[in-house]
């Protein structure tokens, strides 16, 4: 019961931050210069908004272990870039991504073996 509850509100916190990403998308003057402040370009900013978004609702649905192994890894690698390029460019909320990252780490550690890959037999 305590697993299901820690997995369900990690994947939901991480998964409602990935699919707000869609923002990204709209090119305000705060999103662009966001992320040149962090020095990332802005084919970047296009590029996530549509792939956090994606992988929060793989994260979400039933089923689609392998994309669920794929998503986590992408956003592993998402966040712990995005903690690095926020503190090498001093914003005070670079910690975000990193508390993230545990949320995430949490999600995947307390998944039920539905949303697990099944190991590969070796022939």
């Amino acid at each position: 019961m305590i697993r299901a509850v820690l997995y369900w509100v990690s994947t939901a916190l991480v998964s409602l931050s990935l699919l707000m990403a869609v923002t990204y998308l709209n090119g305000s003057p705060e999103m662009v210069e966001g992320f040149n402040k962090v020095g990332y370009p802005q084919h970047l900013r296009i590029v996530l908004g549509f792939a956090k978004p994606a992988a929060g609702l793989v994260l979400l649905l039933p089923g689609l272990a392998r994309l669920k192994e794929w998503a986590y890894a992408g956003v592993t690698f998402a966040l712990i870039m995005a903690t690095i390029a926020n503190r090498a460019a001093g914003e005070s909320t670079w910690m975000v991504p990193l508390i993230l990252l545990a949320l995430l780490a949490i999600s995947y550690l307390t998944r039920s073996e539905s949303r697990r890959l099944e190991p590969m037999e070796m022939s």
